[in-house]
């Protein structure tokens, strides 16, 4: 799967920038890399969603147990992949019928996270079990919201092309020739929201998400990590 956004979406972020800045490398437009998805998959369903940017996906080599798929709902539109182990108790709690899917699922979420604020973003993502990863654009309000389950089970990966997207996919290699250097894995156990305008640990949402520079033998440029909480010794 494939979601690029323009800086008037999402500011890139500026880990991925210094990765590209230590070891510049070729990158190509955000048109070339949409391009180059679709030739690379058989059957790819492309959406350009304005200025804003493009969202695709195929069924070209998915898992048959971490499906991909794609739904729009009220101008929000979700790209997911994988499958929830609670899909049955989630549609419950959100009073969705039996025959709703994971991607409807998310969206639903993300809609009870945007009309019920202050409802904390961590809790949303944290109720979802299972192998996951996913984006969802709220056009309506130029939202991007991302979010990789806790281990990382489906490869994600993020960056930035040559003229200021930032893409998501599931295909390091994609992302590589028009990203360069300015590419990481998407951290496992974190959500991205344009709401906050960072990274946070969906488990630990007060732990910072630092990125470790990456050796220039690695395709990525950077690490992101979850800091562990300090420790406070008792006073005795």
């Amino acid at each position: 799967m494939l979601g690029v956004f323009s800086s008037a979406v999402v500011t890139p972020p500026e880990e991925l920038v210094a990765a590209g800045s230590r070891t510049p490398s070729p990158k190509t437009k955000v048109t070339t890399l949409v391009d180059r998805f679709v030739e690379r998959t058989h059957s790819a369903v492309t959406v350009q969603i304005g200025d804003e940017g493009y969202m695709a996906y195929s069924h070209h080599n998915e898992s048959v147990l971490q499906p991909r798929s794609f739904a729009v709902k009220d101008e929000i539109f979700c790209l997911f992949e994988g499958a929830l182990d609670n899909l049955g108790s989630l549609r419950q709690q959100y009073g969705l019928s039996k025959t709703v899917n994971e991607v409807v699922l998310v969206i639903e979420a993300y809609k009870a996270l945007r009309d019920r604020a202050p409802y904390p973003p961590n809790h949303v993502v944290g109720h979802l079990n299972g192998n996951f990863a996913f984006v969802v654009f709220d056009k309506t309000t130029s939202t991007l919201f991302v979010a990789s389950d806790q281990q990382g089970k489906v490869p994600f990966f993020w960056g930035i092309t040559a003229d200021g997207y930032v893409a998501f996919a599931d295909d390091a290699d994609l992302l590589k020739g028009s990203c360069g250097k300015s590419l990481a894995s998407f951290p496992q156990g974190c959500f991205y929201s344009t709401a906050l305008g960072e990274l946070k640990c969906y488990e630990n949402p007060k732990n910072k998400v630092t990125a470790i520079p990456a050796s220039e033998e690695e395709i990525c440029g950077a690490t992101f990590m979850v800091e562990a909480a300090p420790v406070f010794a008792a006073i005795p």
